[in-house]
């Protein structure tokens, strides 16, 4: 069961149905799906793919996923998942415009790190950024994310894999004091829509329960 979670400032809560038109409105907003790599998804599947998470990802215990909320306010979405790419698992983060710029996505991706490490038992953990979504790269790199390989689309669009150790940020040690400390003093372009992930996170699609691809 995915479990609530949280930070100084955000609160990670497992979607309900009364979540849905957060969740839509996110996800139809044009600068998010622009620095996510990816278009527009129509309203009708969006809508499908949050009833998967309901019925399906939730029950199949497939993975984990969140809505972000600070001060009783929707700020994004976040999951943990098995991703594709390589063995492994994948951190997804995407906040909603009103919530840029004020070292969230940071605190988010922290979060989700010690997660991975202390409930799932991760040694590791890899996100997909678009390589022109600069500002989450500067902040994955500060976080301490190194680029593994790029990933090219049939498109010609470049994602870049990143990968991380669990044990550097935020788990009580040195360095994740060190990283705490700077990305707090450093909000101005640590978190635009995606932190830590990018353009092909499919929620629905990674579950088998909707064939809805790049809509997370």
């Amino acid at each position: 069961m995915t479990p609530v979670l949280r930070t100084e400032r955000l609160d990670f809560l497992p979607y309900r149905p009364e979540h849905e038109d957060h969740f839509v409105a996110l996800l139809r907003d044009e600068e998010v799906c622009r620095w996510m790599g990816q278009d527009l998804v129509p309203e009708p599947q969006l809508r499908e793919l949050f009833r998967a998470i309901l019925t399906d990802v939730y029950p199949q215990r497939r993975f984990d996923v969140w809505g972000l909320w600070t001060e009783g306010a929707y700020a994004g979405h976040a999951e943990v998942k098995p991703t594709g790419n390589v063995e492994g698992h994948e951190l997804v983060t995407a906040l909603a415009p009103a919530h840029w710029g004020h070292g969230l996505g940071g605190e988010a991706v922290r979060r989700l790190l010690r997660y991975a490490a202390e409930d799932l038992g991760l040694s590791e953990a890899y996100g997909m950024v678009g390589a022109e979504n600069t500002a989450s790269l500067a902040m994955c790199r500060r976080l301490g994310f190194r680029h593994l390989r790029d990933v090219v689309g049939d498109d010609g669009s470049v994602t870049k894999l990143m990968v991380i150790s669990t044990k550097n940020p935020d788990t009580g040690t040195e360095t994740g004091t060190k990283n705490r400390a700077k990305n707090r003093a450093d909000t101005g372009t640590n978190d635009r829509a995606d932190t830590g992930t990018g353009n092909r996170a499919d929620t629905g699609a990674a579950a088998g329960a909707a064939a809805v691809e790049d809509a997370v």
